[in-house]
């Protein structure tokens, strides 16, 4: 768990990320854990509308689990229509669209949405209702778009830090490069071809002293498939290392047999 210094160097400044609007949230642990969801997706602007228990609210402290500098950051706004004076464009999440004709987008739709608008200069914001009853009508109207979270069918409910943590990942996924899939190799690099070289020739001069390659003809077709199996494995320096422990310590054995 971050600590609340290290915090401060990971939050986006304002205007620069989505804020969070929390219309009615009930408990602070709940508050707590969006400000947790938020600081994992790296959202700062936290704006709590009216919320149950009043603001401060001791209880949050713990679930935010080093999230603490969003909720110091947090502002309480006396309706929606206040918290949404500053900005330019809001999401509504809801699973009703009670009968408001508003487009609809997914998670995903609306974190490549929300990019180009911010990338703009517009200030925007997502807004999640309270934890029972979710969005009223009138506070939907309030709001530019919706999105919907596309799930199970027969359960589809979301608990309130569950619907930020969706969100705040696709907002963040839409402005991350990690590549899709990579080879972690820790400390120790790929091993180049000369290092790859020496093992194959080492490897088929021992294989060839105990009459592996038969029938003879075989053989370059048996190197062959070797070959391409240790390639396949993107072996590193270390692999490469171990590789040669292996036969060494197959050699060193043989010779033990050997005298005895």
């Amino acid at each position: 768990m971050a600590g609340t210094d290290r915090s401060k160097q990971q939050v986006a400044s304002e205007g620069s990320a989505p804020s969070v609007v929390l219309v009615s949230p009930q408990l602070g642990e709940n508050i707590g854990m969006v400000a947790r969801a938020m600081m994992n997706s790296g959202l700062s602007d936290l704006r709590l509308v009216t919320p149950r228990d009043g603001w401060p609210n001791p209880a949050a402290a713990a679930p935010a689990a080093g999230a603490a500098v969003v909720l110091e950051r947090a502002r309480v706004f006396d309706s929606l229509a206040e918290a949404l004076g500053d900005l330019h464009y809001s999401f509504a999440t809801t699973a009703r669209p009670r009968g408001i004709i508003k487009e609809v987008f997914t998670p995903r739709a609306a974190a490549t949405d929300l990019r180009a608008r911010i990338g703009a200069g517009q200030r925007c914001a997502l807004v999640f209702g309270a934890e029972r009853t979710g969005l009223e009508a009138e506070q939907v109207a309030l709001c530019d778009a919706l999105v919907n979270v596309p799930l199970n069918p027969g359960f589809s409910s979301l608990n309130l830090a569950q619907a930020v943590l969706i969100l705040g990942y696709e907002w963040f996924q839409s402005g991350d490069e990690t590549p899709a899939a990579y080879r972690q190799t820790g400390v120790t690099p790929p091993a180049d071809k000369r290092e790859l070289q020496a093992f194959y020739e080492r490897l088929e001069s021992e294989l060839e002293s105990v009459n592996f390659f038969w029938p003879v003809d075989k053989g370059p077709a048996m190197k062959r498939n070797l070959r391409n199996l240790f390639n396949r494995l993107e072996s590193t320096e270390q692999d490469i290392r171990t590789l040669h422990g292996v036969v060494s310590a197959l050699i060193n054995a043989r010779k033990r047999r050997g005298k005895g």
